[in-house]
């Protein structure tokens, strides 16, 4: 049996209450399996932490969390503490220090899930989103001069390093060749003068190591309009930190919205634990209310235990979400259920539970 240590950072808001629901099917998992065990270890880190310590994690967080195989993360962001410190003193810093500096969303139509496309079909909408996740537009670089004067100045400074552009799109590259699709780049080289054209350089460069991967290159002002008119186009795509992080955000609208987004912060060598989250918000709103929609966190909970190396379980995971959304008897309120947010995650361990059963009475 293989033991896994999970560090779970439920955050804010809605965050406790989706994140319970995917170590719900995790955990009934592990009753399933015999090769599996999970130990999850929670830390009180986020915005609530900030208010009370002046500090989104400890100055020894990322010590702690170094112990674990993978990190589990809710939601960060609360009214009162600025987005750009719980976006930087939480998230962007574990990012940065762990250098995982590979982005996944998947954007798929599942069954049972109306686009905000009309007459789209299914299989066109199933796209994987690689994104660029340690540097570019995000690596923090600039200077506020002559701060509150009238000659104020702001400038930031995309980064573009060769490893850290060449690393990701050969990620890319040998991700469309094990998947057998296409590989699309998004840059915007015609204005972007310097980080895009060394982008697209690059993209060029290493695409002569893989010429049985067919690829495509768009800017990314066509390659949003595309998305929406002719989204087949788009099997697997790498971009850039900041073309991806809106990008993806577009890519759940076709595909049902935020609460079908999940995302994975990989660091390929494993050298530092990968990290797993949904992709929304924090929901003040509704926090509370046991209404939140723990989809996209129990789609993220897949995506942590295909990386950990049980794929089947990633697909078991979802095609129990695809179930439960073709069904549609047990729905939260933003799917035009009355479900709350505990029901839907038993409902996903029941259809699991369904299918195993099912699977193994046909083999007997």
């Amino acid at each position: 049996m293989s033991n896994y240590n999970i560090a779970v950072i439920a955050g804010d808001g809605i965050g406790p209450e989706v994140i319970a629901e995917g170590i719900k099917v995790l955990k009934k998992i592990e009753e399933i399996d015999d090769r599996i065990s999970f130990n999850f270890t929670s830390f009180p880190w986020g915005c609530e932490y900030y208010v009370n310590h002046g500090e989104m994690m400890p100055s020894d967080g990322i010590e702690k969390l170094k112990e674990f195989d993978a990190i589990y993360l809710g939601a960060v962001g609360y009214p009162g503490v600025p987005d750009h410190i719980s976006l930087w003193d939480l998230l962007l810093k574990i990012r940065k220090e762990f250098d995982q500096y590979v982005n996944i969303r998947p954007i798929k139509l599942l069954n049972g899930v109306p686009s905000i496309i009309t007459d789209v079909k299914k299989e066109q909408i199933d796209m994987l989103f690689i994104r660029e996740n340690s540097e570019g537009e995000y690596a923090g670089a600039g200077e506020w001069l002559f701060k509150g004067k009238p000659e104020e100045v702001v400038l930031q400074t995309g980064v573009f390093s060769r490893k850290g552009t060449e690393r990701i799109i050969r990620y890319a590259f040998e991700t469309a060749r094990k998947l057998n699709k296409s590989l699309t780049s998004i840059s915007k080289g015609n204005a972007l003068n310097y980080s895009m054209v060394f982008w697209d350089q690059v993209f060029e460069e290493v695409a002569k190591e893989y010429p049985d991967v067919e690829t495509y290159s768009y800017l990314v002002d066509a390659a949003s309009m595309f998305m929406i008119k002719q989204p087949e186009r788009f099997e697997v795509v790498v971009t850039s930190n900041l073309f991806g992080d809106i990008l993806t955000d577009l890519g759940a609208a076709l595909a049902g919205g935020l609460g079908l987004a999940a995302g994975a912060n990989i660091n390929p060598e494993r050298t530092f634990p990968s990290m797993f989250e949904p992709i929304h918000g924090s929901a003040p709103d509704i926090t509370g209310q046991g209404i939140a929609n723990p989809l996209a966190a129990i789609w993220s909970a897949s995506q942590l235990i295909e990386f950990l190396g049980y794929e089947e379980w990633q697909e078991k995971i979802l095609q129990a979400i695809d179930t439960l959304l073709v069904d549609k008897t047990c729905l939260t309120p933003d799917m035009g259920g009355s479900a709350t947010t505990s029901e839907v995650g038993d409902e996903i361990v029941s259809i699991l539970l369904s299918a195993i059963k099912q699977k193994t009475l046909e083999k007997m």
